[in-house]
């Protein structure tokens, strides 16, 4: 068994509008912002998998890295979620489900069994890991 983890930058906006103006400035704080507040997250993918005896790979890294720029890079890189992603229409844009919709998305996209762990740096101190453990979101 054999771990690889390629990574990805991204930036994307924060406000929720199911919540009020103050609601939303006590929850997210100085993220807040109804015209969009930006953030650059680093998002690290990590998949599992047994070493291939012919190509000496988990898994091509050129096609991880598509998959990962079909997942990632082309729905969610310099867009406003609330407003440009169909999935956070009626889901908070927290980092938290930001992580689960890559998760998703890459899931779709990769071999089964095969996606371990995405890791979201929203900075350097606040990091989200998900490994899509019977984690579901209620909507």
């Amino acid at each position: 068994m054999c771990v690889i983890g390629p990574q990805m930058q991204f930036f994307i906006f924060f406000y929720s509008k199911s919540l009020s103006d103050e609601e939303n400035l006590k929850l997210f704080g100085k993220c807040n912002n109804p015209n969009g507040h930006g953030h650059n997250y680093k998002v690290v993918v990590t998949v599992r998998g047994e070493i291939d005896p012919t190509s000496g790979m988990v898994i091509n890294l050129t096609d991880l890295k598509e998959y990962m720029q079909e997942a990632i890079m082309e729905p969610l890189d310099h867009k406003n979620l609330d407003k440009d992603v169909a999935y956070f229409a009626d889901v908070v844009s927290t980092t938290e489900n930001v992580a689960v919709y890559i998760w998703e998305n890459l899931q779709k996209r990769l071999p089964a069994g095969a996606l371990y762990k995405v890791k979201v740096y929203e900075t350097d101190q606040n990091i989200v890991v998900y490994k899509g453990e019977e984690t579901t979101l209620e909507k």
